[in-house]
């Protein structure tokens, strides 16, 4: 049981990393949005900030309540230099965070974790609203 909250603690940890990485590319994206999509992307990019925070929040009181230490260093950050590719960019990191969360449910699960599973949950719904929001704003996008 102890190196299965071991692994999640490290999970959750490589989670709160791509959490402080989604912070600060969105708040990034959010300024560098450039023509004629600028206005829209803008405000877009910069309204899911406060919900990646919120994420991180979360994930940093779990690590501590299972014994571990959160991460201050976030996953590497990249910074596209056009509209259509920061869309992309966010997309594919939703995308990626579905699957580490999807990871996670089944490691808190095995580690005896149901509360934890049940919370998982809830954020792999966040995070597929804001994939599926994603996916819309890139499906009518014209460069």
């Amino acid at each position: 049981m102890a190196k299965d909250r071991q692994k999640l603690i490290d999970g959750l940890n490589e989670d709160l990393a791509h959490e402080y990485n989604a912070v600060i590319s969105y708040l990034v994206f959010a300024k560098m949005a450039s023509g004629h999509g600028r206005l829209e992307l803008g405000p877009f990019f910069e309204a899911e900030i406060a919900d990646e925070l919120a994420h991180a929040q979360f994930l940093a009181q779990k690590i501590i309540a299972l014994g571990g230490t959160p991460t201050t260093e976030p996953a590497p950050v990249k910074l596209p230099r056009d509209n259509r590719g920061m869309l992309e960019a966010a997309l594919q990191a939703e995308k990626d965070t579905i699957v580490r969360y999807t990871e996670r449910i089944r490691q808190a699960e095995e580690a005896g974790e149901l509360g934890l599973k049940v919370d998982l949950e809830g954020l792999v719904s966040d995070e597929t609203g804001h994939k599926e929001d994603l996916e819309r704003v890139l499906l009518g996008w014209k460069d």
